[in-house]
This record gives C-alpha cells, structure tokens and sequence, in this order.
C-alpha cells in the first residue's frame, strides 16, 4: 500500500507538470509596448537674407475721370453712345437741340456782313476826308470826324466777328463728344430732357488703361520711408525701381505689374495718412474704378533674419508662440515675438536662435514635455520665390 501511494503521488505530479510550464510559459510573456511617438515637421532655424515685403489696401480708380455736362441751355434730342461701352475721343454722346443755335449763328453772321459794308464806305470817307485836308479844303474837324467814323465801324466788325465765333463754339456745344478715350457711365438724362451748364453732368466716363490703385500710407511709415532715402534724387529712382503687384479682391493675383506714379502733396490732417498713386495696365477694362485690392511689392533685403513659416506660429490672445523639439525630441512650447510677415514666413524678434528645431506641420501633436518623433520638413519650392515676388509700397 505504501508504495501504491508513492507512486500514485509521482503519476499525479508528472501528470500536473505541463500545468505548471504552461502557466510559467504566459507569465514570460513580453508587455506589450507603448504607442509610438507622434511624427512632426520640423525646420532649423538658420538666419537668411529675406525680401521684406510691404503690402497695403488699395482701391481702384480711372487715370482721369470726366463729368461730361452741357455747355449751353437746350433739349437733348438724341444719345449717341451705348451706355457702359468703350469709347474714342471724339465720339459723339449726346446732341442738343441746334435750331436755336443755328438761327444765333445766321443772326451773328447777318450783323457781320452789314457793319463789313459800312466799313468799307467808313473806310473810303476817312481816306478822302484826310486827302482833303491835305488840300486845305475841309478842317481838322471834319477829317476827325471821318477818322472816328471809321473807326467805330471797324470795331463794329471786330464785335460782330466775335460774336460769330462764340454763336459757332455754341452750336458746336449742340453736339456733346467724348473729352478722352474711356468707358462710359449710365446717362443721367433722357431724350427730351432740358439740359445746361448749371444742371449737372449728363453722364460720366473715365480712362481705365491704365487704371490707377490708391493707396494710403502712415505717417510713421511714410517718416521712415523718407528717412531710409533722405536724398531726393536716389528717392526718386529707388520708387521708378519698384515693380508693384495687385492682389484682386478674391485673393486672385493680377498678371500685370504696376508702376508708382504720384505722391499727394499733403498728409491728410485728419488721419495722418498720405496718398499715393500706383499705375496698372489694364487690356481689355477688366479692372474698373471701385474695386478693392492689395497692393505689395518688395521694398528690400533684409539681412541675417530669423524666420519661421507663418503655419509654425500660434497666436493665443494676442500673444505668440512656437513649438521647438530640443536634442532628446522632447517638445516645449516657446513664448516669441514676431515682427514683419515675408511672404509665406514670419520673422521671429525674440525667442528663437539660430539651430532651434521649430515644429511647422503636427502642431496639434507637440505637446509641452511630450516626445516625438522628428523628421524635416520641406518648403514648397515656389513658397520664396513667391515671396520675393510680392510688393507695396505703404509701409515704407
């Protein structure tokens, strides 16, 4: 019996032997690893020579614009021009009643011939009445006399020819043409209508290629501009050098480079700003007077910035800041301050120094002591070029 015992105690132990390895055998199981750390875009700091670009809000106006009125009193009898279309200078808008006109012309030109026919018979007597004076046969009296009427029929002329003349610029004024080449406004009177110089314009017109943006410019910036170019003439070239691009109202960037034109003559007492005058060809009128934009050009280089892209900068209340990855891919959020945007990036003031690692893309990721994982981030090859293809003039 004892030894059934011992063996049933060995039969039972080898038996609960693979029990025990399997458990052993999960309990060695590796633990499970933890996530991995999130992958961001980083960019090295490096100070580089940037265009710093200057852009304004602009609107749009006609080179010239013309208030087209009537120059004397009548009816108007027809409109000539279709509303809104492109017209040449001299091209008929509107006519006025000629009748009236006319009849002052034939009247004007009446009294002209007339007083012609006494000068001639004034001019004769004062030649025969001083030829007989000479002679001794009338007095002194006489041939004054003579002179004198001669003379008052000569100014009769010289009034009466005037009086022509204006009756000829009245008619002319009967027919209403196109003071410069441009495009016309909506009529502001009708067939029918009794038109004069005191009743307004009849219509308006402006010359838009090219068409001018006007832009408004500080006082600061504009004390700053002067102060970068004291000498007049260097100022002068510098501003003829600007190539100045027009960015339209939906964000679209108009093919066509302007040129400066004017500076106003004044600061404008009320707000302290002053105007300028920017030129854009305009082919075709697809630019009209009203229209908002932005006009940006680049004003200079600005040396050994340190800029980051606009997309790696978080405004918090008024307040900026950047996430930089430091040796060991830990994450800590860095208070900045910012100055001039340059196109696509944003130069850093204070906060940054050349070497730090500044997350650009996976912001949402960079959380202040976290781990992540690094990799470059790559600029878009056009994103410099862009901006340094960019102008305005105002912040200077």
């Amino acid at each position: 019996m004892p030894m059934s015992y011992q063996r049933l105690f060995r039969i039972a132990a080898f038996g609960a032997l693979p029990i025990v390895l399997l458990f052993t055998g999960c309990s060695r199981k590796a633990a499970p690893a933890g996530p991995a750390a999130p992958e961001v875009l980083v960019t090295t700091v490096t100070p580089r020579d940037v265009p710093r670009v200057l852009e304004r809000v602009a609107t749009l106006d006609g080179f010239i614009n013309a208030n087209i009125n009537a120059q004397v009193q009548g009816y108007i009898i027809s409109r000539d021009y279709q509303e809104g279309s492109v017209v040449k200078t001299g091209d008929l808008l509107f006519r006025i009643d000629p009748r009236p006109f006319e009849a002052a012309l034939a009247q004007a030109n009446g009294t002209l011939a007339r007083d012609q026919a006494n000068q001639v018979k004034a001019d004769a007597d004062e030649k025969r009445a001083i030829d007989l004076f000479n002679k001794k046969v009338i007095s002194d009296q006489e041939r004054d006399t003579a002179i004198a009427a001669a003379g008052s029929t000569r100014a009769n002329v010289e009034a009466d020819e005037a009086a022509v003349k204006q009756a000829e610029i009245n008619l002319s004024y009967t027919k209403i043409t196109a003071p410069i080449d441009g495009v016309t406004g909506f009529a502001n009177n009708q067939v029918g209508d009794l038109v004069g110089p005191s009743t307004g314009p009849l219509t308006t017109m402006s010359q838009i290629d090219p068409i001018k943006a006007i832009v408004t410019a500080g006082e600061g910036p504009f004390t700053d501009f002067v102060s970068r170019h004291p000498d007049a003439t260097e100022r002068e070239a510098y501003i003829k050098s600007l190539d100045f691009q027009l960015i339209l109202g939906n964000g679209e960037l108009y093919p066509q480079k302007g040129t400066f034109y004017a500076l106003d003559r004044n600061l404008d007492t009320k707000t302290g700003s002053i105007r300028y005058y920017v030129t854009f060809p305009n082919p075709g009128n697809i630019l009209r007077p009203g229209q908002f934009g932005k006009v940006r050009f680049v004003a200079d280089m600005k040396k050994g910035a340190i800029v980051v892209p606009q997309e790696a900068v978080t405004e918090l209340q008024g307040n900026y800041q950047v996430a930089v990855v430091d040796q060991n891919n830990k994450v800590s959020i860095r208070p900045v301050k910012m100055g001039e945007r340059i196109g696509a990036f944003w130069e850093v003031t204070d906060g940054l120094k050349p070497g730090d690692k500044v997350v650009v893309q996976g912001l949402q990721k960079a959380r202040e002591g976290s781990t992540v994982s690094v990799k470059e981030w790559t600029p878009p090859t056009d994103q410099m070029a862009a901006a340094t293809s960019t102008s305005s003039p105002s912040g200077h």
